[in-house]
């Protein structure tokens, strides 16, 4: 894959895919929109429901907690159903819990509601991208650029949406949302065809029993204070840009552009001239040296650095799931379950600490604890590098086995 042009017009190429796949990549877009949607109108949930900042972000905690607590359900669920069944059940969820969102009287309602919400986008994500891999053209290693093309594409269309709808009303986007979900649903209902059963069927405890093998843990414990690091991004820093919805979507969208750029294009380029390790590590103190910046920068350096936060987000995403995915022997659907399970409970922390500390001290120090976790992130990369070195540096872009056996990939992200 490194050595071929993905977008070049044979029959490998990323663009020459049946109808099914670009249903099930659209309604991956729409599922990743649901993570950053909610960013430029934090401040205006807030002054809508009277609800301080630590309340407000507990839209994200809700989110992640069902999230990666699903992670432990959703092979058990898909293994025996299908995927085509656990994309539909993943996106009905999202539709039913997103438009509830948007009749939220109290903070608690919507809390909760995007608790379910989390639960839906579970079921959908952690079966995307093997049903894509199923039914793609040119190999998983497409499938893989695919689902990551519709993460970044999803992380920033999200704000803008956002921005455009909550610009009337912050509980627009919801609605909005759970009518592209029933799009996509539809298209899924036309266009996909059930995949075939996987031979065997995954039990709840198949991920956490994954994490006994040293390099899979490895990567799960740095993800983990990656992950705190992304999300003090995504849920704090709108509180501290404190910006109207259109620009506060405005510079999530470029933040997303980034992203997507830097996963799909530059990290996989990197990775062959440095090497996984180094390109994770360095790419890590970067990321710790940007949210220092940020976090006592003026207004014009905190959205500058935001916005900049987005490349090495975007390297990391795709470093983190190839290695995931390949450290391990476990069946790559169970390392990615085990793996995602950890990382998540960061997604979910940070979002509800960020303003607690802010709170407990100045707008300054939650940027310093996220920039301590980065360089944690790297320290482990490093003290474990002995358990991760030699796959790392024999880790191609995942390529669909002999006997068809599906993929996963994380992300949320």
């Amino acid at each position: 894959m490194r050595g071929e042009d993905p977008f070049d017009e044979g029959a490998g190429s990323i663009l020459r895919q049946p109808k099914a796949v670009w249903a099930t990549a659209g309604a991956a877009v729409v599922a990743f929109m649901g993570i950053g949607l909610v960013d430029p109108i934090l401040p205006s949930i807030a002054k809508g429901l009277q609800a301080t900042p630590s309340q407000v972000s507990l839209l994200f905690t809700s989110y992640f907690l069902i999230t990666a607590v699903a992670m432990l359900v959703t092979g058990f669920i898909s293994s025996r159903i299908g995927g085509r069944k656990t994309l539909l059940l993943g996106l009905a969820l999202v539709i039913v819990f997103a438009a509830l969102s948007g009749t939220s009287d109290s903070v608690g309602e919507l809390v909760g509601f995007r608790a379910g919400w989390g639960l839906g986008n579970a079921l959908f994500v952690s079966t995307s991208l093997a049903v894509i891999v199923g039914a793609a053209a040119g190999g998983s290693a497409v499938a893989i650029l695919l689902y990551e093309s519709a993460l970044g594409l999803g992380m920033a269309c999200g704000p803008l949406l956002g921005a455009a709808l909550g610009n009337a009303s912050w509980r627009y986007p919801f609605f909005g949302t759970a009518a592209l979900m029933a799009i996509g649903f539809i298209a899924i209902v036309c266009f996909l065809k059930e995949q075939p059963m996987p031979a065997r069927k995954t039990s709840l405890l198949d991920p956490i029993k994954a994490l006994g093998h040293g390099g899979l843990a490895s990567v799960a414990a740095s993800a983990f204070f990656y992950n705190y690091a992304f999300f003090t991004v995504l849920a704090f820093t709108p509180f501290v840009l404190n910006m109207t919805p259109y620009k506060s979507g405005a510079v999530f969208f470029a933040w997303g552009l980034l992203l997507a750029v830097f996963s799909v294009l530059v990290a996989p380029r990197l990775q062959k001239r440095f090497g996984t390790l180094k390109v994770l590590g360095g790419s890590l103190l970067l990321l710790a040296a940007d949210l220092l910046v940020l976090g006592y920068g003026n207004h014009t350096v905190a959205v500058v650095c935001t916005i900049v936060s987005g490349a090495f987000i975007g390297v990391n995403n795709t470093v983190y799931t190839e290695l995931a995915l390949g450290v391990s022997d476990a069946p790559r659907p169970v390392a990615s379950a085990g793996y995602n399970f950890v990382r998540w409970f960061a997604a979910a922390a940070a979002p509800f600490f960020a303003p607690k500390i802010e709170e407990w001290t100045d707008i300054h120090i939650p940027f310093v604890v996220a920039a301590v976790a980065a360089v944690a992130g790297a320290g482990v990369v490093w003290v474990r590098r002995t358990s991760l070195v030699h796959r790392a540096e024999e880790l191609e872009p995942v390529h669909a086995t002999e006997d068809g056996v599906s993929v996963f990939a994380d992300q949320a992200g």
